[in-house]
């Protein structure tokens, strides 16, 4: 069956970074658009960032733009969110999720079809 592991969360002081990798299997990653989305307690999930299915496209929340970087491994079956100059704010689940390239609207938690199990982020201020 289809899992997506994340891994790399922790704690952190503000100004730190933390990259964040999803190992995928049981796809054709490929195939695959991949995004990471975080989660605060009481409040919708929210859009982090998006990957297209061969690497070449990338979209980010305006609020993460210039900080957090995501890329792929397609030899690793990997995404990964590299993520510098964390703030507080910053703190939540993160998931990663998989979403099949002939779908659109990528920054919607809807339509994905495969999340992982989350990884929590903590930025101490």
């Amino acid at each position: 069956q289809v899992q997506l592991v994340e891994s790399g969360g922790g704690l952190v002081q503000a100004g730190g970074s933390l990259r964040l990798s999803c190992a995928a299997s049981g796809l054709t990653f490929g195939y695959y658009v991949m995004g990471w989305f975080r989660q605060v307690p009481e409040k919708v999930r929210q859009f982090v960032a998006a990957i297209s299915s061969g690497g070449g496209s990338t979209t980010y929340v305006d609020s993460v733009k210039g900080r957090f970087t995501i890329s792929r491994d397609a030899a690793k079956n990997t995404v990964f969110l590299q993520m510098n100059s964390l703030k507080p704010e910053d703190t939540a689940v993160y998931y990663c999720a998989a979403k099949h390239r002939s779908k659109t609207l990528w920054d919607s938690p809807n339509g994905y079809d495969y999340w992982g199990q989350g990884a929590q982020v903590t930025v101490s201020s």
